[in-house]
């Protein structure tokens, strides 16, 4: 064991543990309507108990454990066959730490979800399809791209999550707000978000810790982890700045709430690149990752009428994509890139790239259409008008701010 590395993973743990508890549910919290504010932040909170457990009873296991290329076994459940003393294979830190430092990423997928369904989903839905989609969905995937599944075999390129976690959470939060349905005031009469400084809060506590969640998955105080942090500061600034611009331009002012929506999509776009681009790859992606979703984000409310509460694909689902494709050339060591694995180049990496934005894409639209669809037609999806009206905070959770 390392204990310089194993120092730098314990803190990284608790900085994308601080990217959900507080920054996500402050971040999603201020851009509902009032009455619906408490439920929100319930939301975020009861997920983060609820996948801690899952990951120690067996999505830990499923993911990590010696299975075969689709699925691990269950070696690990209840992290059986771990002990204090053992060491996360190929690296020099505790599987208990490695452990944790995972189980703070099974946290936030699913609770980037929690935006597309705000101020309208049954709260014992929301556990039921949480539960379901961490096993059904989350595990498989982060298999067979951590966990030396097939995609691994490929060489594909997911540095801290672009594919695991914002590809399978923005795609499934698109499936379940078309199967959900669009708020009763949607699109005309939606209210504004209700605190707006709430909002920039969240958004700079998701910043800080997704240092964490980038430079911690080098998985050591090494210089891979010094550029992924850089390069994940690079890419949050230079989309906060075009998404901020582009806004301007279109509506006269420059808002608080798009240019920190324009961070989120910077730094969920360059995740997966993290680890493999230099600085000019950040500022590449960063580009994109500020004008393609704020276009994704018109297309999908404007153009397709889908009710993606706060634009968990657009940011998310899109930023995902942006970085896991662009890495395919960025990653160039004539571009300051880490350069390819053996027998790989820039065309091959992007074929084995793009074979992983399809496969994670379709098990995510159809691990989420089953499950939404079982829990719809058994407990129901959806609150009542009468709740909705009301707002979750009272009708669901007995609770108010006002």
């Amino acid at each position: 064991m390392d204990t310089g590395n194993t120092s730098w993973i314990l803190t990284s743990t608790a900085l994308v543990l601080f990217m959900t508890l507080p920054g996500l549910a402050l971040f999603y919290g201020g851009l509902v309507s009032s009455k619906n504010v408490i439920s929100v932040l319930m939301h975020c909170i009861v997920i983060a108990c609820l996948a801690s457990i899952l990951w120690l009873v067996i999505a830990y296991s499923l993911a990590f454990s010696s299975g075969n290329p689709l699925i691990g076994g269950l070696g690990n459940i209840f992290l059986s066959n771990v002990s204090k003393d053992t060491l996360y294979p190929h690296t020099t830190i505790p599987e208990t730490l490695f452990f944790m430092f995972q189980m703070t990423f099974a946290i936030i997928t699913p609770a980037l979800i929690v935006g597309a369904y705000v101020e309208r989903m049954k709260f014992s839905a929301v556990l039921i399809f949480t539960a379901l989609w961490i096993i059904i969905v989350y595990a498989p995937v982060t298999h067979w791209i951590w966990g030396g599944g097939w995609l691994a075999e490929l060489n594909i390129m997911d540095f801290a999550g672009g594919l695991v976690v914002h590809l399978t959470a923005g795609v499934s939060a698109l499936v379940l707000a078309v199967i959900l349905g669009r708020r009763k005031n949607f699109p005309g009469k939606i209210s504004a978000p209700h605190n707006p400084s709430m909002v920039m809060i969240g958004a700079c506590m998701l910043w800080v810790g997704w240092f964490g969640f980038n430079a911690g998955s080098a998985l050591a105080a090494d210089v891979n982890a010094g550029m992924a942090m850089l390069v994940t500061h690079i890419s949050a600034a230079t989309a906060s700045l075009v998404w901020m611009t582009i806004d301007w331009i279109k509506s006269g002012k420059p808002t608080m709430i798009g240019l920190v929506t324009g961070t989120i999509a910077g730094l969920a776009s360059i995740t997966p690149a993290s680890g493999f681009v230099g600085p000019i790859g950040a500022l590449i992606i960063g580009i994109c990752a500020g004008s393609i979703c704020y276009l994704m984000v018109n297309v999908v409310k404007n153009k397709f009428n889908i009710d993606d509460s706060l634009d968990v694909f657009a940011v998310h689902g899109a930023g995902g994509v942006i970085g896991t494709i662009l890495v395919a050339f960025l990653a160039h060591d004539s571009l300051g890139g880490a350069g390819y694995a053996g027998g790989m180049n820039a065309i091959s990496q992007l074929v084995t790239q793009l074979t992983g934005v399809v496969a994670v894409l379709v098990w995510s639209v159809v691990g989420t259409i089953v499950i939404a669809l079982v829990i719809k037609k058994t407990t129901g999806l959806r609150v009542d008008s009468k709740s909705e009206n009301q707002g979750l905070d009272m009708s669901a959770h007995g609770e108010t701010n006002q």
